[in-house]
């Protein structure tokens, strides 16, 4: 039997934190497979901040939601800006 006066110890392991890319991906993904317009619920949800025009298939709407939206328009902008080569 253990000796109830010593602390006992739990680690709790975290979930590995997600890229703004990647949270991206995972939405537009999601949207598209519900049959909605990916680009237009994104930008709906960007500038209102309304978190219902992303779906909450596949957790999709909560992952959103834990990026702030100035992530994801940087993350957009630097990803248009490396596909055009401007940089």
């Amino acid at each position: 039997m253990q000796n109830i006066n010593n602390t006992q110890y739990f680690k709790v392991e975290k979930e590995p934190e997600l890229k703004v890319k990647d949270v991206l991906e995972i939405v537009y993904r999601a949207l598209a497979e519900k049959g909605y317009n990916p680009v237009n619920q994104i930008v709906g949800y960007i500038m209102s901040g309304d978190p219902t025009y992303i779906t909450s298939y596949n957790n999709a709407r909560s992952l959103v939601m834990k990026v702030e939206r100035d992530e994801l328009v940087e993350e957009i902008l630097r990803e248009y800006i490396h596909s055009n080569s401007w940089k």
